[in-house]
């Protein structure tokens, strides 16, 4: 099985270590991994901020980077909803660029979504020994209704102690755009969200959106809060079960 890597643009700059990890777990379960180089930003944050033109510009280029993939596998439930919900919606107006969206979003999973709908994976070999809690991102729950699957993945993990997270379906405050047009209102939102995660006991927080975690790490690291922040796919990546 053929998968191309959209490595996101978060992952890319600041987090290389989550797109090796999702390499990594990808090709211990059969997939043979590829990664079309010329491949950008997927266009949210333009999307987001009312430049549609510029979101069509950065829709079809993608629809072109990966139009010979089989399938086409992320690490971010948001930019997967970018491609899955919006493209198709900005080229509404352009018949044959619509039916290429269309055709991407189909062949575009989410990276939990995809180990398990896809490759079905039923046994995880991972192993990592520590109390942990999972941070539902709001484009990746609410958008893609993607929920059970990183806990049925998360919950196999040899030694790994999972702790249930007080209104996990809470937004971090990052939103995007939001975090820094809204800064306040997003850093209020952030020291409530580590408040719940204290409450856990947990020394790990998991998530699956490079942009939550990026905006909750930066928050616990600047009040010297000692809990580590770690992608699903670096979870799975850690040694084999024991």
């Amino acid at each position: 099985m053929r998968v191309s890597l959209f490595i996101t643009c978060l992952s890319d700059v600041f987090f290389p270590n989550v797109g090796q990890s999702v390499v990594k777990v990808l090709e211990r379960y059969g997939a043979q991994v590829d990664f079309p180089q010329a491949q950008t930003c997927c266009g949210q944050p333009a999307y987001n901020s009312g430049y549609h033109r510029e979101a069509r510009e950065a829709a079809r280029h993608m629809i072109d980077v990966f139009a010979d993939s089989n399938y086409v596998v992320a690490p971010s439930g948001s930019c997967v909803a970018m491609i899955r919900h919006y493209y198709p919606e900005l080229l509404k107006e352009e018949p044959t660029w619509r039916e290429k969206a269309e055709a991407l979003a189909k062949k575009t999973y989410e990276f939990s979504e995809f180990l398990v709908q896809v490759l079905q994976v039923d046994r995880i070999d991972a192993s990592l020994h520590a109390s942990a809690t999972y941070h539902h991102s709001c484009h990746m729950s609410r958008g893609l209704g993607i929920k059970e699957e990183p806990a049925a993945l998360l919950e196999q993990v040899n030694g790994l102690e999972m702790e249930e997270l007080p209104y996990c379906q809470d937004c971090c405050g990052f939103g995007g755009t939001f975090a820094a047009k809204m800064s306040t209102i997003s850093e209020a939102m952030v020291d409530e969200k580590i408040k719940h995660i204290e409450e856990t006991g947990a020394n790990v927080l998991i998530g699956s959106d490079m942009g939550c975690l990026m905006n909750i790490g930066g928050r616990l690291r600047r009040t010297g809060k000692d809990v580590q922040v770690m992608h699903v796919a670096e979870v799975l990546a850690q040694g084999g079960a024991k």
